[in-house]
């Protein structure tokens, strides 16, 4: 094989190639190294071939030689005997009795003499003779040798340097006229060693390379060139042995690709899988398929590729996986498709999320769908919830704050189906869960009351990270949370003492870690929001909870108060219209609006506080939308 041979192959082709001729660590070659090494690799081979080729013949000659010289030894014995046959003396008959005898006698004497130097001649000859055979049966022994352990040999490369030890190991005992079955015996021993070696090097080799080897670089560089070539903006499902692989629009097809890559996601490649990047400390991560947190179906994700795609914890990443090996527990990514539903070429280039600039939410979102929903229109009145928005629904036990979050989130999903909802529930109980589950149309997180407090802590800060990745590229992430006062009792578990203690045995380093998530909600002026609202719990009977909620009270920049009063008169919902409202709300509502919700408040001032509730409920119920109730207030205005 030459350069012309190679010329015109792609990087993945020319690695199936090396792989064949036994070259190790491909992926760190560039396309032009391998050709240069496929190329001497294969003159080496040939050459070897050569040399072989003329030892057998060598060997051939050899055995053809010493059986015409045998044959020829045989020829010449027989030769002597019927020469020996036919030499008697000859006798005249005028010769006497006397010349007779005497003829007789120096004829056996000169008989006898040649006899014995024949002898001495062809003795000699006998012993090269048995030399020569012993050779002969020798070589045999050593080819029938040879053939017995043929079979292991061959498992071994012809271009690994372990094949021609092996063999000129072997060569060399049998030299020696070691016992044949004990050179046999440890031939393959040898054999069996370097196999095993050989195996445990290239499961060694993988493992470190997974990624790279698999859907290293250079792969990932060829697929994406294909999708230039190709243009593919049709969506696939093909199956083969066993498995589907969904191609993503845009991407190349399966057929389309070349067939060193094609072979490689067709016998390795499972299935399309996606989830929430984990980065363990020594440098490597794993997809978390199920509720963000540790599970059976978590995937690999090598050191290689998350720093090649500049990932970061909560990146949710989508890509073709394999099946695990043997030995092996998870599965393993083979090609990133897309990263938070983006090209990967684009997670380099985003912002990070500290370095984004934060300003006052100034687009409302609009809760009002049907007339008979009077909860929602209620909070687009009193309490208008923006984009950005860092806003706390404060209430106690049975106020109905689990049913106020499911109609917020519904609301939402109906307005504003671009907005990427996520529902976040720790320390619930677990029909709490099922029932929102099936209620909403969003992301449901959940750690239910049953979890470890590390369960807690660590599915809050998964949904943050993922939250502040999904901002990065620009998008409205809302977040609606239940409860931060449990979440802020499960940091107070699991966080180290710091030697002091608030009121109700409240480490005061337990607050850092649920502030961070509560403050990090923003108006980003360069685009994109992250909204959270969360639920805060209040005559408890513990000390510990009012301590959590007056620590919070004034981080957030909206507040919506539940009175038990309100619910022990059946009267939902229970908005306290006093204590309720929004900072900045000039931002989020319209000029008519605004007056309208001043008027409201101004006239509702001289009524208790029970009482105003229920009329704003009255007068809500008479309308059908807030616009026809905001006409109706303000013509009473000018009326009056």
């Amino acid at each position: 094989m030459d350069f012309n041979d190679l010329e015109g192959k792609s990087l993945a082709e020319l690695r199936e190639i090396a792989k064949r001729y036994g070259i190790k660590s491909i992926t760190k070659y560039r396309k032009q190294e391998l050709k240069e090494l496929i190329v001497e690799k294969s003159k080496q081979i040939e050459l070897d071939e050569k040399i072989d080729k003329e030892n057998e013949a060598k060997d051939l000659h050899l055995d053809e030689t010493s059986d015409e010289k045998h044959q020829d030894e045989k020829g010449e014995s027989s030769n002597l005997e019927v020469a020996d046959k036919k030499i008697e003396p000859e006798v005249s008959d005028n010769e006497s009795d006397e010349n007779i005898e005497e003829n007789a006698m120096s004829g056996t004497e000169a008989k006898s003499d040649n006899t014995s130097e024949e002898e001495s001649k062809d003795a000699p000859e006998d012993t090269n003779e048995a030399n020569e055979k012993s050779d002969l049966e020798e070589k045999k022994e050593e080819k029938k040798t040879l053939g017995k352990i043929s079979i292991p040999v061959e498992e071994l490369e012809k271009s690994d340097a372990d094949y021609e030890e092996l063999r000129r190991k072997l060569r060399m005992r049998l030299r020696s006229k070691e016992n044949i079955t004990e050179t046999v015996q440890e031939a393959k021993k040898d054999i069996d060693e370097a196999l095993k070696v050989k195996h445990e090097n290239e499961a060694v080799e993988d493992e470190e390379n997974v990624a790279e080897d698999l859907g290293g670089e250079d792969v990932q560089e060829e697929k994406e060139a294909l999708d230039k070539e190709k243009g593919v903006e049709d969506k696939e499902k093909e199956t083969k042995k066993g498995h589907s692989i969904f191609i993503k629009e845009g991407l190349p097809l399966i057929s389309d690709v070349s067939e060193p890559l094609k072979e490689l996601i067709e016998t390795q490649g499972d299935v399309v899988a996606e989830g929430v990047l984990d980065i363990m400390p020594d440098g490597y991560g794993f997809l978390r398929v199920e509720n963000f947190i540790q599970g059976n179906k978590d995937i690999y994700i090598s050191q290689s590729q998350i720093r090649r795609f500049g990932l970061k914890v909560g990146d949710k990443v989508k890509g073709i996986t394999r099946i695990p090996r043997e030995g092996e527990k998870y599965s393993a990514i083979l090609y990133v498709e897309s990263i938070n539903g983006e090209s990967p070429d684009l997670a380099k280039k985003r912002i990070p999320f500290d370095e984004l600039t934060p300003i006052f939410p100034d687009e409302k979102l609009k809760l009002e769908t049907i007339p008979t929903e009077l909860a929602m229109r209620l909070v687009d009145i009193i309490a208008p919830i923006g984009k950005g928005q860092r806003g706390m629904i404060v209430a106690p036990p049975k106020a109905g704050k689990t049913t106020l979050l499911k109609k917020i989130a519904n609301s939402i999903s109906i307005n504003h189906p671009e907005v990427h909802l996520i529902v976040l529930l720790i320390d619930e109980r677990p029909e709490e869960v099922t029932d929102m589950k099936r209620s909403i149309k969003g992301e449901v997180v959940y750690s239910t009351f049953d979890e470890l407090p590390e369960h807690h802590t660590k599915v809050a800060e998964m949904v943050l990270e993922y939250a502040k990745r999904l901002v990065e590229y620009g998008k409205d992430v809302v977040i609606l949370m239940d409860s931060i006062t449990r979440l802020a009792r499960a940091y107070n578990l699991v966080t180290p003492p710091s030697g002091r203690t608030l009121s109700g045995g409240l480490d005061p380093s337990a607050l850092h870690p649920p502030k961070r998530f509560f403050g990090a909600a923003r108006n980003i002026e360069e685009g994109g929001s992250l909204t959270i609202l969360a639920t805060a719990l209040i005559e408890t009977g513990s000390r510990m909870d009012d301590v959590i909620f007056e620590e919070f009270k004034g981080t957030g920049n909206m507040e919506l108060h539940l009175d038990r009063k309100l619910q022990e008169r059946r009267i939902f919902p229970a908005i306290d219209i006093y204590k309720s409202g929004t900072r900045k709300e000039e931002l989020l509502l319209s000029q008519k609006e605004l007056e309208a919700m001043w008027m409201i408040r101004k006239a509702m001032s001289s009524i208790a506080p029970n009482e105003v509730t229920e009329v704003l409920i009255d007068r809500l119920m008479r309308t059908r939308t807030n616009a026809e109730f905001i006409e109706a207030i303000r013509s009473q205005l000018y009326k009056s």
